[in-house]
């Protein structure tokens, strides 16, 4: 990771700066069936490895939230960004959070693919083992992979997904991400932000579903919009590319100019 930045790809050279993040199965690859479709007149997307994962899954960090938006925010000083809006995926949703949460005054808007709450997202025991044996067991990753999918997917995408998790991941820290994203509180810190927030879910996925967007994201942003995808599940970038884009850039190209508020 030179000079401390994360490692990234950017698409496109439009005047609306954004940085995605990835969620925890998965590297900043999770993107690329949306990457080839986007709006890069209109955008540009910094699309970002967050420690343990891609090209940084061997620098050491304590992999956590907290200095996941630490590292987002010096990816946006090394590119000049000085204002920009945030994509975060599943556990990248709680690291854009606490994005705003650390500079508010940086973020134009921040749009949640399925995101995990800023209270975290508590686990009961029989799924906590699921999810902590995932670090250490390919099977159990798959079993997370479909349930939250609906069941509905192919195996062959099913070991594919699985495939390129554990190549993209180091074992210790993709477990220690796990404490992170499931056990922080911060929510404090966000709740009443002014910024715009679309958070986007799958009608198949019973994890991070719509009625618990509700409860939690739509009830802390006043300016907040849900979009449920009916078929979809947790992956939406794979399961619904062409529907995520679109509904992804018109909420972000509504935020042009006097669409922008202070958080």
């Amino acid at each position: 990771m030179p000079d401390g930045v994360l490692p990234h790809a950017l698409h496109g050279d439009g005047p609306h700066k954004v940085i995605a993040v990835h969620g925890w199965l998965a590297d900043r690859s999770a993107y690329d069936p949306v990457v080839r479709d986007l709006d890069l007149g209109s955008f540009q997307y910094a699309v970002a490895d967050l420690r343990g994962y891609g090209e940084a899954r061997d620098v050491a960090g304590s992999y956590t939230t907290t200095e996941g938006a630490a590292d987002v925010l010096a990816l946006a000083d090394r590119l000049g960004w000085e204002r920009f809006s945030l994509i975060g995926h599943s556990m990248g949703g709680s690291v854009i959070q606490r994005t705003l949460a650390t500079a508010p005054q940086r973020v134009r808007s921040i749009v949640g693919v399925s995101p995990v709450p800023a209270s975290g997202l508590s686990l009961p025991p029989e799924q906590w083992e699921l999810f902590a044996g995932a670090a250490q067991i390919p099977g159990n990753r798959r079993a997370i992979l479909d349930i939250t999918t609906g069941g509905r997917r192919p195996a062959a995408w099913l070991e594919r997904m699985v495939r390129r998790s554990v190549e993209c991941s180091d074992a210790k820290a993709f477990r220690t991400w796990l404490d992170s994203w499931t056990g922080e509180d911060f929510h404090d810190r966000i709740d009443g932000s002014r910024v715009r927030a679309l958070t986007v879910v799958g009608a198949l996925d019973p994890a991070l579903s719509a009625d618990l967007q509700r409860a939690t994201w739509m009830r802390w942003f006043p300016r907040a919009e849900l979009v449920e995808l009916p078929s979809c599940g947790h992956y939406a970038m794979d399961e619904a590319p062409l529907d995520l884009i679109r509904v992804m850039e018109d909420f972000l190209r509504a935020d042009a100019g006097a669409g922008e508020a202070k958080a």
